[in-house]
């Protein structure tokens, strides 16, 4: 599967090739976004049953990024890679070609399966970037997840409205197959770091059944109820598998998760911050577009279109891919520990300026626009966090493990939000709206959770001066020469 090894391998052509390989991978969650009201449709099933055609992309996405994390470290990064673009590719031809929701949910959780190309390439960057270059490149793949989402939105909506539904996933489709082609040609191959060690297939099982009933009972709450035996049944059973899961890989001598090394401080305070972090990116994602395209009647919605909206947020989604160099460049003068905390604040300052400017397309522009820079500083900033606390045999692990945590608190963000915007509502026409009071709740929910991840970051701890690669500690050459005690 690794194929051949590329004769002259450009730092400058891998971190473009696994930069465009995220903001494919990323674009594949929002693809549907534009179809949500029209599912029921073209699926000719009901409501109900065509959300599930977004959960099943998170779900997916959720249990087999830190697989293809851990696989990557035991059989090589660049092959998970490639095997990552294989569900990619299938899931998007499945899509095209059906007319029903079975095989259209199919479809989405192969496409969510592809989601662990990001953390893999952030962790194969390590392996073949020189030293100097290796803060803003992992700042750039890291920020692809923004970026594919933020772009992917606009782009998806100017095809839905335009032409068929079907040509989201036949260009899904092609993409997939340019980035297979491009990692095949382009990246080399590097020893696998945890070569000769087991693959731990229970804790896979058990990481999974639990990600999927906490995910499900947070997905899902609204709709059956937060109070509702299922809703329950799902949370408590998440607790319970997911404590089991911890005593299997506290004793597994190969764990898939090694739970002592993500109880470090540094690790684990750079996921607690990964969090809050994703929450506060994915809350003003969903607050922004609704304010566009109310109606102008209510007096606060802006009565923006479909294809409006996306464009209105589409250079938010080109602004973290101008500023993730810079947080490059700050992690090498200050260390990814302040970058992150910048990041942090700057996403609160965002929240704070939509308080004055939520009245106007201009002024929501801003605030995605200061918002989405400061989840560029951030997104860039956790992988070097984590990469300088982690031996190299667990790179791509911890660094999948890590992106589930952004993935947990993009979750949690829109039930959260999902509550606030049910419960302070206006009737207008006939039809229940979130109101102006609503929206600014959750705006001001999503300031403060930005704070807070500011608050956890900045207690990350320092990197010690002097630490040997083989005592289980890795950081790169930018980060050693920087530390102090």
């Amino acid at each position: 599967m690794d194929g051949p090894k590329p004769t002259s391998s450009s730092p400058r052509g891998i971190v473009a090739t696994l930069a465009l390989a995220g903001t494919v991978a990323a674009v594949m969650q929002t693809l549907v976004t534009p179809l949500i009201g029209e599912l029921p449709r073209i699926l000719d099933t009901s409501s109900s049953n065509a959300s599930w055609v977004i959960t099943a992309t998170l779900l997916s996405a959720a249990v087999f990024t830190p697989v293809s994390g851990r696989l990557g470290d035991l059989y090589g990064k660049r092959r998970m890679l490639l095997v990552s673009c294989v569900p990619l590719l299938i899931g998007s031809v499945v899509c095209a070609l059906t007319s029903s929701v079975g095989p259209m949910i199919v479809g989405r959780g192969l496409q969510g399966m592809g989601m662990g190309v990001v953390p893999l390439g952030i962790s194969l960057l390590r392996d073949v970037v020189p030293p100097e270059k290796l803060s803003s490149s992992i700042a750039l793949v890291s920020a692809s997840m923004g970026i594919g989402g933020g772009l992917g939105l606009p782009i998806s909506a100017g095809i839905a409205e335009y032409a068929s539904w079907r040509v989201l996933f036949w260009g899904a489709a092609a993409l997939a197959l340019l980035i297979g082609a491009m990692i095949w040609f382009l990246v080399p191959a590097t020893p696998a770091g945890a070569q000769g060690q087991r693959f731990d297939f229970v804790g896979a099982l058990g990481l999974g059944a639990g990600l999927v009933c906490l995910l499900l009972g947070v997905s899902k709450g609204a709709d059956w109820g937060w109070s509702s035996g299922t809703t329950l049944g799902l949370l408590g059973a998440a607790v319970l598998v997911l404590l089991v899961w911890g005593w299997w890989e506290l004793r597994s001598r190969d764990p898939l998760v090694d739970l002592r090394t993500t109880a470090r401080p540094r690790v684990l305070l750079t996921n607690v911050a990964s969090v809050l972090v994703g929450f506060g990116m994915y809350a003003q994602a969903l607050i922004l577009p609704q304010l566009l395209q109310l109606p102008e009647d209510t007096g606060y919605g802006l009565g923006q279109s479909m294809f409006a909206m996306g464009m209105w947020m589409a250079p938010a989604g080109l602004m973290m891919m101008v500023v993730s160099p810079i947080g490059g460049k700050l992690t090498v003068a200050r260390g990814p520990k302040f970058t992150l905390v910048t990041g942090a604040l700057v996403i609160s300052v965002g929240y704070g300026l939509a308080m004055p400017l939520m009245g106007s397309t201009w002024g929501l522009l801003v605030v995605s626009l200061v918002a989405n820079s400061g989840v560029g500083l951030a997104y860039g900033a956790m992988p070097a966090l984590i990469m300088s606390a982690v031996p190299r045999s667990e790179t791509a692990a911890a660094n999948s493990f890590n992106t589930l945590m952004r993935s947990l608190g993009t979750s949690f963000s829109a039930a959260v939000a999902g509550v606030v915007l049910a419960q302070l509502t206006i009737t207008m026409g006939g039809h229940v709206l979130p109101s102006e009071n609503g929206f600014r709740v959750g705006l001001l929910i999503g300031c403060g959770v930005a704070l807070a991840a500011a608050a956890v970051a900045a207690m990350i701890p320092a990197v010690r001066p002097v630490v040997a690669e083989d005592d289980g500690v890795g950081r790169d050459a930018g980060e050693a020469a920087r530390a102090r005690a």
